[in-house]
């Protein structure tokens, strides 16, 4: 009997349904690809770059996923020295070089030297520290990294426990290790990397505790890289699902180790040789380093947002499951309103945390030359902007980024899916640099301290308010808002701008009046507020910004911002609700009074959906990039995650070494007692 055909061949359906969305995106994929990299220069670099990596045999990334954790590490090492050999190779610049790092997905102990040690060194350091050292750590000559965090304290600086006491004979600084809690622990390329360090430490002046200060370290041999005498040094082990590997994540313990006293970070903070301290224009200058991760964590999550947003879309376009569809075959899952309700908002979050990302970094920059001429204006702001932002990129990134990868269903739990390693690498994002929840109560105290400011006027003065507080003048001028809200509304990102600002002045007033009793939950909702009341502000400046992009693509990335204020107007409707802003209807039978946003947010979804491949091939990924079976650029997803397994070690024998040593005693002894069992019952 011969065998039945297929009707048609699901892999090669997969690749005709790829070409086929492809081809019914209208937008122009060069002007939105050029505006998500800032011009077509910057993309042309990147692109040139990419070029480079994927075809060099050291960025292979076929085996990555059966290495073990040492070989990540080596390996990080070794595409971190490639990068440099490449550099001098090609006569890359620094901002050429650090692309080509940015665009590795590999978490390499390099990074924490470029991000956290070398900007808080020239920032913070003292002339006479910076021209000795500058040009060894611009050209590496020495490894940095950022020793804050402790074994029993992280997020709370102002209680680490390592001390810096001065010793005013020798002119030098003592550093100590106290106790085991002061260990410094997670600290980024000190387990086996680094040679020197940038300390926080408890500075300590005739006995009395300064609070925590800056210090610059040795930590190893320039000779032959082995620890100092009196340092303890090593690696803290794995990580919770294997994230970070080829980073050395280190501990460190000081046993009254001295170094010299211009090596305290003075650029703002100082001691005199007599030991009197003379203190920095602002109490919290020492925090320079978080600010600026805090600043770049926005722009990198929205770029891991937007990986996570290919590869899931992607899959979803060329999935077929359930139901027949007109063509008679099953319809592509992208099309259920349970799978574009789900991807499309991560779409729109990963296009809007990019460009407000190039926004922060801008605003740092301004702040760390302001602050080099002494100006310290600008610091509170940005601490409160950073604390709010870090909060809220690194917990939409986690959940986007596992919401996009149970959208992708049972394949989606692979290794070559790309996603799980994407998720393991950014999870530690929420608690790194300050925990979340700890950091909401920093944005809950600015957004207190900028009320009782605003209120500390007669009459308040709106004119004060700062752009992360400007919220607060709908308690002063309370706008005219609709009984209720029809589609038209909706599509007019004023009205969502208006509804998350004013929620925003709500919800803090309520804070305001009720400071003596809070409930558990308060710091966390307002600090959500307010962050999204300053974004959503932000995201209406990015809209008007797209006035010269050609129409057709003006309007597609204009849903695509409107799709992101709609959603965060519905994750706040609990509080526009509670506050009467929309309000329920006063029939007979109650009707739902936000059932308009979200139809607005379905049909808007339903507007995007044929230009939602054109939206992520705008992104620029190659398939080097992704590192995905599921989201390669051809669609064929089922050939190319055959294709992967088929690379699988255990695959390489037929019998497997487990064989005689495991497998075969099994199976004998199975054999065995059934025989046995069987006689017995004859």
């Amino acid at each position: 009997m011969a065998a039945v055909k297929p009707q048609h061949d699901v892999n090669e359906q997969t690749g005709m349904d790829m070409a086929n969305a492809r081809a019914t995106a209208t937008i122009g994929l060069e002007n939105v690809r050029d505006f998500l990299h800032h011009g077509r220069e910057e993309w042309l670099a990147r692109s040139r770059i990419v070029g480079i990596l994927e075809n060099d045999p050291v960025f292979d990334k076929s085996q990555r996923d059966f290495m073990s954790r040492t070989e990540r590490y080596e390996r990080g090492l070794a595409l971190t020295n490639r990068i440099y050999e490449l550099q001098t190779i090609h006569n890359w610049s620094d901002q050429e070089t650090r692309v080509a790092i940015a665009v590795l997905d590999e978490q390499l102990s390099i990074g924490l030297h470029n991000v956290a040690f070398q900007p808080v060194f020239m920032l913070q350091g003292g002339p006479t520290l910076v021209k000795k050292y500058g040009h060894l750590i611009a050209t590496r000559a020495i490894f940095g990294c950022y020793l804050q965090t402790e074994l029993g304290h992280g997020t709370n600086v102002s209680r680490l426990e390592t001390t810096a006491t001065f010793i005013p004979e020798s002119q030098e600084f003592e550093i100590h290790s106290p106790t085991l809690t002061s260990s410094k622990w997670w600290i980024g390329a000190l387990g086996k990397t680094a040679t020197h360090g940038v300390v926080q430490a408890k500075l300590i002046l005739g006995g009395k505790d300064i609070g925590p200060h800056l210090f610059f370290v040795q930590l190893r041999s320039m000779k032959d890289h082995k620890v100092l005498p009196n340092i303890i040094i090593g690696d803290i082990g794995p990580k919770a699902v294997a994230g970070f590997a080829p980073t050395d994540n280190g501990f460190a313990r000081f046993n009254h180790v001295r170094i010299p006293k211009e090596n305290m970070l003075s650029g703002f903070a100082q001691v005199t040789e007599d030991g009197r301290y003379l203190q920095p224009p602002h109490a919290k200058l020492s925090y320079g380093g978080m600010l600026y991760i805090r600043a770049n964590m926005v722009t990198g999550g929205g770029w891991l947002i937007a990986k996570a947003a290919t590869v899931a879309i992607r899959y979803a376009t060329v999935r077929r499951q359930g139901e027949r569809g007109p063509d008679g075959l099953e319809k592509q899952i992208i099309s259920y309103p349970s799978v574009y309700y789900r991807l499309l908002p991560i779409l729109s979050r990963a296009y809007m945390f990019i460009q407000l990302g190039r926004t922060l970094t801008k605003a740092f920059d301004t702040m760390a030359i302001r602050l080099k001429q002494g100006d310290t204006s600008l610091l509170a702001e940005m601490h409160a902007t950073t604390s709010g932002l870090k909060v809220y990129v690194s917990s939409n990134g986690v959940q986007d980024i596992e919401t996009a990868r149970r959208a992708m269903g049972g394949h989606g739990y692979s290794a070559f899916a790309g996603l799980g390693r994407l998720y393991a690498d950014y999870l530690p994002s929420v608690t790194y640099e300050g925990d979340n929840f700890v950091l909401d109560q920093q944005v809950v105290r600015a957004a207190l301290k900028s009320y009782r400011g605003l209120f500390s006027s007669k009459p308040p003065a709106v004119t004060s308010l700062s752009p992360s507080s400007h919220y607060l003048r709908f308690l002063i001028n309370p706008p005219t808002v609709p009984s209720s809200f029809s589609d038209q509304d909706w599509k007019n990102p004023a009205t969502s701008i208006l509804l998350l600002e004013l929620r925003a002045a709500l919800i803090v007033n309520e804070l305001a009046q009720n400071a003596e009793t809070p409930d558990a939950s308060v710091n966390q909702r307002v600090s959500k507020a307010v962050t999204e009341a300053f974004v959503a502000a932000e995201v209406g400046g990015m809209i008007q910004s797209l006035s010269k992009m050609p129409e057709r693509d003006r309007v597609a990335v204009t849903k695509v911002f409107l799709l992101y204020l709609l959603t965060t107007v519905e994750g706040g409707l609990a509080d526009l609700l509670s506050f009467g802003v929309i309000r329920p209807t006063t029939s007979a039978v109650p009707k739902d009074p936000t059932r308009s946003v979200r139809l607005s947010i379905k049909h808007l979804c339903e507007e995007l959906l044929p230009e939602v491949i054109g939206l992520t091939d705008a992104f620029g990924f190659t398939d080097w990039d992704l590192d995905s079976a599921l989201g390669v650029y051809n669609g064929k997803v089922y050939e190319a995650l055959w294709d992967r397994a088929q690379g699988e070690p255990l695959n390489q024998t037929e019998v497997p070494a487990a064989y005689k040593a495991s497998i075969k005693p099994i199976l004998e002894r199975g054999q065995r007692q059934a025989s046995a069992l069987a006689t017995s019952k004859l």
